[in-house]
């Protein structure tokens, strides 16, 4: 089998950046405040061009883990082509999103947490470090950004 070269850091970003604008769904990891049981999930996510939107029941275990803890790991795309997030979570009641950012989710989602019977609550997920890798060829040099700031220039 052939496999691709290993990229360089501008088109591995340029290619996370694709990613995140086009996938639909994203695995997001949790635990409890006490250390508890983690806990995964795929979830729907709309990407703005700097943070992540996620929306799932607020009773449910990741939106309980995700508003006391604040922080989540997240992983894009097939695991031999892995986006890894980790963030800081901002947590909102659906009135606190804008009318317009409501409708952008719903239409990028396929669904609308603010007209179901069930309580959601979104996710703002705050990107801290992003990795991106293929192969063991992209190990080295697979973190694009660390402490909320891109590692390689636009």
């Amino acid at each position: 089998m052939n496999r691709p070269p290993a990229r360089d850091p501008e088109q591995r970003k340029q290619d996370t950046l694709h990613r995140l604008e086009h996938d639909e769904d994203v695995w997001v990891a949790t635990a409890a405040p006490d250390g508890g049981t983690p806990y995964l999930v795929p979830l729907s996510f709309r990407w703005d061009g700097s943070t992540l939107l996620l929306a799932t029941p607020a009773t449910s275990p990741t939106g309980r883990n995700l508003k006391a803890t604040g922080v989540t790991r997240l992983g894009v795309g097939p695991t031999r082509d892995v986006v890894m997030i980790e963030g800081t979570v901002e947590t909102l009641a659906p009135a606190d999103l804008s009318e317009r950012e409501g409708d952008l989710f719903a239409a990028k989602c396929g669904f609308d947490p603010r007209r179901l019977t069930t309580s959601y609550l979104y996710f703002r997920v705050f990107p801290q470090r992003v990795q991106a890798w293929r192969e063991a060829d992209e190990l080295d040099g697979r973190e694009l950004m660390r402490a909320g700031k891109w590692l390689v220039a636009d």
